[in-house]
């Protein structure tokens, strides 16, 4: 199975040239870290920046200098600073190309989960339903199962909607899969040394599988 540096490393291979790009709390962060060389992206965050660069080595680190999830993070060149209801206005402007979440449930139409568990505590939804709103390319980051073996890629999400029919991509420990137009996820790539026959019994929503499946390579 991938760790979560490798899910990351995965994602940032779907990263293309001249984005716009915004990072969600958790795995989706880790994707600045993995960003190929010679690709001219701007990473954003909604509190309030552009332009993130990798995760700081300890001598390098700014407590003035966070991420949306208060990670302490870097700065480019070109990064630019402003308050948060002008980021905001850029995310609902549609003027963000790429948003990588993390989720707690995917549905096979598409639907995502990720910001609420019926009676625990939270602070609130963050810029999540912002983004999944305005966003045309949404990529999850996830793991396949829940810690007690359930699948989170299901026929229907079991938590509150933060959207619908709005992810595109997800990339789990086990594999990365495409939401299918008309519902489903199509396996497109496995993790090294994990079978099809896994990720099929570890899928509770309709899996779609077309000839030979690739193992993914880094």
């Amino acid at each position: 199975m991938l760790s979560k540096n490798q899910i990351a490393q995965r994602i940032a291979k779907e990263v293309k040239n001249r984005q716009y790009i915004n990072l969600g709390i958790g795995i989706p962060t880790l994707v600045a870290n993995y960003i190929p060389e010679g690709l001219d992206v701007v990473l954003q965050s909604e509190n309030g920046l552009l332009g993130i660069g990798p995760f700081p080595t300890e001598d390098k680190v700014d407590p003035d200098l966070i991420n949306a999830g208060k990670q302490t993070i870097t700065l480019t060149r070109d990064s630019v600073l402003f308050s948060s209801a002008e980021s905001f206005a850029m995310i609902r402007g549609g003027h963000v190309d790429l948003t990588i979440l993390g989720a707690m449930e995917v549905s096979e139409n598409g639907d995502i989960a990720n910001w609420k568990i019926p009676g625990k505590m939270v602070k609130g939804m963050g810029g999540a339903m912002d983004l999944v709103a305005s966003a045309e390319n949404i990529i999850v980051a996830m793991q396949h199962c829940s810690r007690s073996g359930s699948s989170k890629l299901l026929k229907e999400c079991t938590l509150p909607i933060t959207g619908i029919s709005c992810v595109k991509k997800i990339v789990t420990d086990l594999a990365f899969l495409e939401l299918h137009p008309e519902g489903g996820f199509i396996l497109k790539e496995r993790a090294p040394g994990v079978s099809v026959e896994e990720i099929k019994s570890k899928t509770e929503g309709k899996l779609i599988i077309e000839g030979n499946i690739p193992e993914m390579e880094f």
